[in-house]
């Protein structure tokens, strides 16, 4: 099953949905385990340790500590893990707007961390860039 390549196509068609819930990155050192109680959307081993993303309540119950307040925002296309610039332009378009953006992309979709208290902002640009991107 393989995803959309075409950057035109990408952008024109994209559907941005914000999720709900605050997420917020954490990092557990190495060798500790995920806590039991925790579903992270998102699990990098790093050599300093494993990076998540979970939801803010679920991180304050770990009794972890946690920084960066975000929303998340699929992009429902599904993208190829070969396409080339989609995630640059959108990252650009909100770099624009000076705003930072951490995004994860997965093998069926794209996903966009936005600062929490700008979510909806995030969400107005990246339907601007869809509808700039339509012949």
């Amino acid at each position: 099953m393989a995803g959309e390549t075409d950057l035109k196509k990408l952008l024109a068609t994209m559907t941005p949905e914000l999720l709900p819930g605050v997420h917020v990155f954490v990092t557990l050192p190495p060798g500790r385990l995920v806590p039991d109680a925790l579903e992270p959307v998102m699990l990098f081993r790093e050599h300093e340790g494993t990076t998540l993303i979970v939801l803010e309540d679920q991180a304050k119950a770990a009794g972890l500590e946690a920084t960066f307040r975000c929303r998340m925002i699929t992009l429902n296309i599904h993208s190829s893990l070969e396409a080339v610039g989609f995630l640059a332009a959108i990252t650009a378009r909100l770099a624009r707007a000076g705003m930072g953006v951490n995004p994860v992309s997965a093998f069926y979709h794209d996903h966009l961390f936005v600062p929490a208290d700008r979510a909806e902002e995030a969400m107005e640009l990246l339907r601007q860039l869809a509808d700039d991107s339509v012949d």
